[in-house]
């Protein structure tokens, strides 16, 4: 799970920031790099085509390497192919070839999330998800600083040519994993295949469709409604609650953080490189260490508690900031303020990851999951799209401490979770699997 994980977060920054940075010191224009943010669109939307991933069996590398194994392969391949393209191409003269390949490694790395996330729900039992998150986000964050500040000193001494080969390089780290590691041994087929070959025996009587169309009809509904019908016949009363739950948990933390460094920069009037060596070098290895606290705390008390400690800290972290505001710039409170909100971060994070994989189905688990993931994200980047809104209007102390309250719902939702608990143990995938 380390090198998927830093298989997984290496193409995320190469499309985004670092990107942006390339195309802004090549000479691009301001408006065309805003059109490029749209590449990130990819991963908020990976819900669609998740059941694609979950349900087809790629030709002959299936057979090699099995249905998780064969997709996130293929994924990799992409990444590879679209940064090495991104190596070649020149993005003043071309700007829609760079945005073409941009999109290739954007759309891979996005069906690698929904298959890497399916391995690691079904690579081992649940009282290991904590451990496999966590190990997960540290692969992940390396590659962040591997894509980003890696990238750039290449860029720097070298040329982004030979940046972004080197980046495409890369990837074969998480393809030599691929090649080594076994394959899940759980039944991907069950509850889906039994809800396909109903689908296509009724399709075939009331319809009298060609045997081949009814069959494909019955695989597309199974693909598509199976996962989301599964969801809510299992958790039953709890099932829209459980989704509500996983749309606020976030939202403090990711409408915070949309205005962290312009509060950093413009309002306390640190440097850049003050900024950097804080929040990302020394909150790099606090947000390490809230992750592994994380995982081990999941694994002694609980993941319900631990979801209701993260969201607990996260919204107490953020009026850390309204004290922040309130001071003249002090390096040494600000890194006080960033390692309790990283590490608060970290714990919130694998408790999460935890508490959702623990819900998915093993018939539905790339597509439950992207669900999930999908979810958890949207409610926040469209909330903090409002967040220079309100600086402008109150300043960072309101916007900081409104900020906090909005993760009061996430508190409640996870104290009644907890109170909840013997009811959803017993609606469990995990629980009825075992009984069956």
């Amino acid at each position: 799970m380390l090198f998927l994980g830093f298989s997984a977060g290496l193409p995320f920054l190469l499309v985004f920031s670092t990107l942006n940075a390339r195309l802004a010191d090549i000479g691009v224009e301001t408006a065309t790099i805003g059109f490029f943010s749209w590449l990130g669109i990819t991963y908020s939307i990976k819900v669609f085509w998740a059941p694609i991933v979950d349900r087809l069996k790629i030709p002959v590398l299936d057979r090699l390497f099995g249905k998780r194994r064969s997709w996130i392969l293929l994924a990799q391949a992409g990444i590879a192919t679209g940064l090495y393209l991104m190596a070649q191409v020149d993005a003043i003269s071309a700007p829609e070839m760079m945005a073409y390949c941009g999109l290739l490694v954007a759309f891979s790395s996005a069906t690698q999330d929904v298959a890497i996330d399916a391995y690691r729900i079904e690579i081992a039992e649940e009282r290991l998800q904590a451990a496999l998150a966590a190990t997960y986000i540290f692969g992940y964050r390396l590659a962040l600083l591997v894509a980003g500040a890696g990238a750039l000193y290449l860029a720097e001494f070298w040329s982004w040519q030979v940046s972004y080969e080197v980046m495409a390089l890369l990837v074969g780290v998480g393809m030599i994993t691929v090649l080594v590691v076994r394959e899940p041994a759980v039944n991907h087929f069950a509850a889906a295949q039994d809800i396909a070959d109903r689908i296509e025996q009724e399709a075939g009587k009331r319809t009298h469709l060609n045997p081949r169309l009814a069959r494909f009809i019955g695989w597309f509904y199974a693909a598509v409604a199976g996962p989301f019908l599964d969801f809510f016949r299992r958790y039953q009363e709890l099932a829209i609650l459980i989704l509500i739950t996983v749309a606020v948990y976030r939202v403090s933390d990711i409408a915070m953080g949309v205005m962290a460094n312009p509060f950093y920069l413009d309002f306390m009037g640190f440097s850049k490189t003050e900024v950097a060596d804080v929040t990302k070098v020394f909150g790099f290895f606090m947000t390490i260490a809230g992750s592994l606290l994380g995982g081990v705390l999941v694994m002694r008390y609980g993941v319900r508690r631990m979801l209701l400690v993260g969201a607990a800290m996260t919204a107490a972290t953020n009026l850390l900031f309204v004290l922040l505001a309130q001071y003249p710039p002090d390096l040494g409170l600000l890194a006080l303020v960033v390692s309790a909100d990283n590490l608060s971060g970290g714990i919130a994070n694998v408790a999460l990851i935890a508490w959702l994989s623990s819900m998915t189905s093993a018939s539905f688990t790339a597509t439950q999951y992207a669900l999930f993931s999908s979810l958890m994200t949207l409610p926040g980047k469209f909330l903090g799209g409002f967040s220079g809104i309100v600086v402008a209007d109150f300043g960072y102390a309101e916007f900081f401490l409104i900020a906090g309250l909005m993760g009061v719902p996430a508190i409640l939702l996870a104290w009644y979770m907890i109170r909840k608990g013997e009811r959803l143990d017993a609606l469990a995938p995990r629980a009825s699997e075992a009984e069956a």
